[in-house]
């Protein structure tokens, strides 16, 4: 489970107005990645949002994303900030994902993917998880790559999942979240008004720092708002880029297996056995 703490003393600065800052983390680091949220832990607070890494100067002669492995119950959400990905997926997807592309993984009743970088790639960037509702944890796997032009932009917003203003995101995520990848300029002002019902808040800042009524955060330091439906407003003081996301909380329980969340024991076990079953295939197709 990550460790909650609080950082009063950044160097930068992006100022937020208004709603108060509950909670805030770290993670904990593993090399170029940063376990921001787990399930087990922050996850919790701000579920359907259940786990985010953010990985810096991964290369193809440095650590793995994981190699090939399985997920089941919930959708991956990968936002590639630097450098190209070769991708790989079950659903029989593979190509190159280039910088400022967008990677969505519904992984539903179970699916394996891969990513690695391309040699000379060193990448920057962010991979949440979400939990899915139950009429969808496991269904069919589906998986979208969009490239950067594809990815809708209002003002200083490029919308990820949901809508933002008269932009609506391409990926065809679960209704009642929106994801948000926001860049200011120095001394530039922000200000969001949530979606009706969207009570689940949080910001990571990728580049630059936080700062919530005065209260300091720092840069790669998640900050969870309090549950609410107020506007959030932003100042940047530096150059900022940050990540922005809103949902309607989560209803059900959190039960976890190794690379899955279910929202009961008996769709995990659903979950974990098309998991084996794909696995299965591969090992005897020699990819495992």
């Amino acid at each position: 489970m990550e460790t909650l703490t609080i950082e009063r003393r950044p160097t930068q600065s992006l100022v937020v107005e208004g709603r108060r800052i509950a909670f805030r983390t770290r993670g904990r680091d593993h090399g170029p990645v940063t376990r921001v949220v787990s399930p087990s832990g922050t996850g919790e607070l701000i579920k359907p949002f259940v786990f985010l890494d953010h990985f810096d100067a991964m290369s193809a002669t440095g650590p793995r994303m994981g190699g090939i492995h399985p997920h089941s119950g919930i959708a991956t959400i990968t936002v590639l900030l630097q450098g190209d990905l070769r991708y790989e997926d079950t659903t029989g997807k593979t190509g190159i994902l280039p910088a400022g592309g967008v990677e969505w993984m519904r992984a539903g009743g179970g699916v394996w993917h891969d990513g690695e970088p391309l040699p000379g790639a060193n990448l920057h960037g962010l991979q949440l998880w979400i939990a899915l509702p139950a009429a969808e944890e496991n269904g069919p796997a589906e998986s979208q790559y969009i490239a950067p032009q594809n990815v809708p932009h209002q003002g200083p917003v490029r919308i990820i999942l949901g809508s933002y203003g008269e932009a609506k995101s391409p990926i065809r995520a679960p209704s009642g979240i929106n994801y948000l990848d926001v860049c200011l300029k120095d001394g530039q002002r922000w200000e969001y008004q949530p979606t009706a019902g969207h009570d689940v808040a949080w910001v990571f800042s990728y580049k630059g720092s936080l700062r919530a009524e005065g209260q300091p955060v720092a840069v790669k330091e998640l900050a969870v708002f309090e549950e609410g439906q107020s506007a959030l407003r932003f100042e940047a003081r530096g150059d900022t880029g940050f990540v922005l996301g809103t949902a309607v909380k989560h209803p059900h329980d959190l039960v976890l297996g190794y690379y899955s969340v279910h929202t009961s024991a008996q769709a995990l076990d659903a979950g974990e056995a098309e998991i084996r079953r794909i696995g299965e295939r591969l090992r005897a197709s020699g990819r495992l």
